[in-house]
């Protein structure tokens, strides 16, 4: 079983300027995630797009189904910025892509600090999208939650189901 890996920025793939003191996309870091993950599962990784979640647009959005739509493969996995993650899950459920199922997964911290959460999140984003069903969903954190009933709650940091507070 192949899983398309597709690309699109967020804080996972962020670098830091240390003259400037700030953030900016280079290159992704996922190649390096697998090979340092050990990963043995088959993966096409595509790069659709290097941007932080906050200018992500509905013509974004849009080529972020149209890749989905396009893949051969039935299991992909979406790197995404936290921010509006829910937004894009949205949009690809609306999309109605039967018989796929896609994750979406980012990182609360950039990979490249060392500290980051996005090894694991990327890793469990693989595993999740092998075992479920055909849909759209989000996992980040060792948790995976169904499109339309997760939230980031910005103040802890996390994402949680929707109806938790």
């Amino acid at each position: 079983m192949a899983i398309r890996i597709l690309v699109t920025g967020g804080t996972f793939d962020k670098e830091y300027d240390e003259l400037t003191g700030r953030l900016f996309f280079k290159d992704t870091h996922v190649e390096e995630m697998l090979q340092r993950g050990r990963c043995r599962v088959e993966v096409a990784i595509e790069t659709v797009m290097m941007i932080d979640s906050l200018d992500l647009d509905d013509r974004g959005r849009a080529e972020i189904v149209r890749r989905c739509r396009d893949a051969a493969e039935t299991c992909l996995v979406i790197t995404h910025g936290t921010d509006t993650m829910v937004e894009t899950a949205k949009a690809l459920a609306d999309a109605g892509l039967a018989g796929k199922t896609i994750v979406l997964t980012g990182a609360m911290v950039p990979y490249a600090f060392g500290s980051s959460d996005g090894l694991f999140n990327l890793g469990s984003a693989l595993s999740f999208v092998q075992v479920l069903p055909a849909g759209v969903y989000v996992a980040m954190n060792g948790r995976h939650f169904e499109w339309d009933r997760v939230r980031k709650n910005k103040e802890a940091g996390v994402f949680e189901r929707k109806d938790q507070r």
